[in-house]
């Protein structure tokens, strides 16, 4: 379990960001892994599931996930009746207390936001689709609307896969690139291979809104030492299937 020093400080939520250990699970999905879109027993992911809430609260039953299409779509949680419906989207906000939103990654980045004056937080899903199709910019505008001020945000970019195990292809980085040319900034080559650092794309686009309280949780989700769940790294040893890393954040 990792956590972010200044939402710690934030006396008001609850968060924690998890990695693969503490679970039910077997296989190449030992042990916590949280993914009901995985090929896992799901009698195991469920429990996982309850394993996690209850780090934050005792009433695990009070979750709410997403089915993730790496978009730009949020969903605003009036309630925890909100699990009931299928939520397509990569992001959660509610200003609710005790209801706890969650978003799954392997390798993609999870962020997590509270605003100490609106008392309102989000969990958001950011894979580089997600974050070059605006997820980001989305969720903080609805803040801002709300009447949210970027200096009382506090974000925590979570472990997502580093630069040096994204390598990514020139089509990539030529997406990118026509989107900005300042983007060429988030590239390195290396013996003519190309890398790409995702949560440093991330981190630009929280500080292009002002918010200066961002903390980076730098943990390569790749690197098996970490113990998380990574897609990439579950494609390159030719696995069938993967876990999936949860993270959560709640209003007490």
């Amino acid at each position: 379990m990792f956590y972010s020093k200044k939402l710690l400080k934030q006396k008001e939520i609850r968060h924690c960001f998890f990695n693969r250990k503490g679970g039910k699970s077997k296989g190449i999905y030992k042990s916590l892994n949280c993914g009901k879109g995985s090929l896992d027993n799901k009698n195991h992911v469920n429990a996982n599931l309850i394993i996690a809430s209850k780090k934050l609260s005792k009433v695990s039953n009070k979750l709410i996930l997403l089915n993730q299409i790496h978009s730009n779509k949020y969903f605003f949680i009036k309630d925890h009746k909100s699990k009931k419906n299928k939520l397509i989207g990569d992001a959660l906000i509610t200003n609710k207390r005790k209801i706890i939103l969650g978003v799954l990654t392997a390798d993609c980045v999870p962020i997590l936001i509270f605003d100490k004056k609106l008392k309102m937080i989000s969990a958001l899903h950011a894979g580089w689709k997600g974050a070059f199709k605006g997820i980001i910019s989305t969720v903080i505008k609805y803040f801002i609307k709300n009447g949210s001020k970027s200096k009382n945000l506090t974000a925590a970019i979570g472990p997502c896969i580093s630069q040096k195990n994204y390598e990514v292809q020139k089509d990539f980085k030529s997406k990118f690139l026509k989107q900005s040319e300042n983007n060429k900034i988030f590239f390195t080559n290396i013996r003519n291979k190309t890398y790409f650092s995702l949560n440093k794309y991330v981190n630009f686009q929280l500080k292009s809104f002002g918010v200066k309280k961002i903390d980076i949780i730098n943990k390569d989700t790749y690197n098996p030492k970490n113990n998380f769940f990574s897609a990439r790294r579950s494609n390159h040893k030719k696995e069938n299937d993967y876990g999936r890393n949860i993270s959560l954040i709640m209003i007490n």
